[in-house]
């Protein structure tokens, strides 16, 4: 009997210890919510939590979107919220750590916009936005509801931007902008037959100084819903989950989204463009003014004709002697200002802002279906041809040298006329095509034949003939070229 109460005693004891830890490790959790997959977390309790605390960090920000995430996004995931149309949502910003040098009344400068989350889709932004903005004009796809917004000063809306608003704020402040998407997600899809699935966009906000030097910038995942189809997603959303026996795989639905940082720009940095939506600016890149300067020099008319030189390839560029309809090759290692050239050397300037980031290796590296995609079905497979291109064999290939050397250069043509002919030979000799009288061939007996259009259409291809250079009788600094 004694042994029994002995052991009533211990396991009494044990089962209090146990109640004990059971209450400490209770209260350790309480306030971050109650089952995992279904209720919303307070948001002061989470923002209190090791991961959100930004002591002693410099230039880093927060923002936080006052909209529920989705229930259904998995774990290593990105969270994605869900917005109602034109419906306000408060957007907090916050510049975290010391903030003792905007005591002075200094501001900062945070541009919001909407993008495509869709990578595709990112590289034709430009014409979608456009396309939207013929279809709906006098609206914008974001806006800001200015009555209900804390804090904001100087709002700009760019009329031409309907996806992008600015403003400055105090970092000392508590601020707050009421944001308004009033597009939704499947505005952008392509309509078949109903029900077609709509695309994320992404909400993005980069912060400067009012020098414009860039300070941090962050982004989340969203999908716009017409009026209350956001409530109505969200309540379908957590009725699958309850039903799904893999919850643990889900991560919980948080009343707050809070935007991730992005590594958009360098630091210190007045950006040119940005991945998820390119400006204008690349349309007075320094690629643009280069390939202007390369193509347009004049030849010069004092260089000898004596001998021809390895420079005549560039002296074909100079006087615009490519053939007809020819591409020069994109080489894979151009880095992102000679692909610009190329682009629009080669009749694509208008995708010069679509493929703003692309270098050499990263377009070729695209598929005809991606190109067709991007840029439509004509440009996509001219562009996608171009990218592939091969040499076009000539019409006709001559092989020419000096008649005092043994040296033989290749002269191709396309158009068979004469003025093709001289001018090719004036490129073979650096020479300007207006130093050039007529052009004979030497005939029986050692006639001199005129060389006509028609003579040049009966060659045989590839001939090989010497050259001599003939003084013209009238004018001195003419030469006459002799073929034999």
């Amino acid at each position: 009997m004694a042994w029994a109460r002995s052991s009533e005693n211990s396991l009494g004891a044990a089962a209090d210890a146990a109640d004990n830890l059971t209450a400490d490790f209770d209260a350790s959790l309480s306030g971050l919510g109650h089952e995992l997959g279904s209720a919303a977390y307070n948001m002061s309790e989470v923002l209190a939590l090791p991961i959100f605390k930004q002591e002693g960090l410099e230039n880093s920000f927060q923002y936080i979107l006052c909209a529920a995430t989705s229930p259904a996004s998995k774990i290593n995931e990105e969270t994605v919220t869900y917005l109602n149309q034109r419906q306000s949502y408060e957007l907090r910003l916050k510049r975290l750590g010391d903030n003792s040098s905007f005591q002075g009344g200094e501001l900062l400068k945070s541009v919001v916009r909407v993008v495509f989350h869709d990578r595709r889709l990112q590289y034709t932004e430009y014409e979608q936005l456009a396309q939207w903005r013929s279809i709906r004009p006098n609206e914008r796809l974001l806006d800001i509801d200015i009555p209900l917004s804390v804090n904001i000063y100087d709002i700009r809306k760019d009329p031409t931007a309907v996806n992008k608003v600015e403003f400055q704020w105090d970092p000392n402040k508590d601020t707050s902008v009421a944001i308004q998407v009033h597009c939704i997600s499947t505005e952008f899809t392509a309509h078949r037959h109903g029900g077609e699935k709509g695309i994320p966009f992404r909400i993005q906000v980069d912060s400067y100084t009012t020098e414009d030097e860039h300070l941090h910038s962050a982004s989340c995942q969203i999908k716009v819903f017409k009026p209350k189809g956001a409530d109505r997603k969200i309540k379908t959303d957590r009725e699958k989950m309850e039903k799904k026996p893999d919850k643990d795989k889900y991560q919980p639905s948080y009343e707050y989204t809070i935007l991730t940082e992005e590594n958009l720009f360098q630091p210190g940095t007045s950006p040119q463009h940005n991945v998820c939506g390119p400006s204008d600016a690349s349309f007075n890149s320094p690629a643009s003014s280069s390939y202007n300067s390369s193509f347009h020099s004049p030849p010069d008319v004092n260089r000898s004709l004596q001998s021809p030189t390895t420079s005549a390839a560039a002296a074909s560029n100079e006087d615009g002697g490519d053939k007809a309809g020819s591409v020069e090759p994109l080489a894979p290692g151009a880095n992102i200002q000679e692909t610009q050239s190329w682009l629009v050397h080669n009749r694509f300037g208008n995708y010069v802002r679509t493929f703003n980031n692309f270098a050499g290796a990263d377009l070729l590296r695209l598929t005809r279906e991606d190109l067709v995609q991007i840029c439509g079905p004509a440009d996509g497979i001219r562009l996608f041809n171009a990218l592939q291109a091969r040499a076009i064999r000539p019409r006709l290939t001559m092989y020419v040298c000096l008649e005092s050397q043994h040296v033989y250069h290749a002269i191709f043509l396309e158009n068979l006329c004469v003025e093709e002919l001289k001018l090719k030979i004036a490129q073979l000799f650096n020479a300007s095509p207006s130093q050039l009288a007529d052009l004979y061939r030497q005939g029986p007996t050692g006639i001199h034949v005129i060389i006509t259009d028609q003579m040049v259409q009966n060659l045989s291809d590839e001939s090989c003939f010497a050259l001599s250079m003939v003084k013209a009788e009238n004018d001195e600094n003419r030469y006459h070229v002799i073929f034999k």
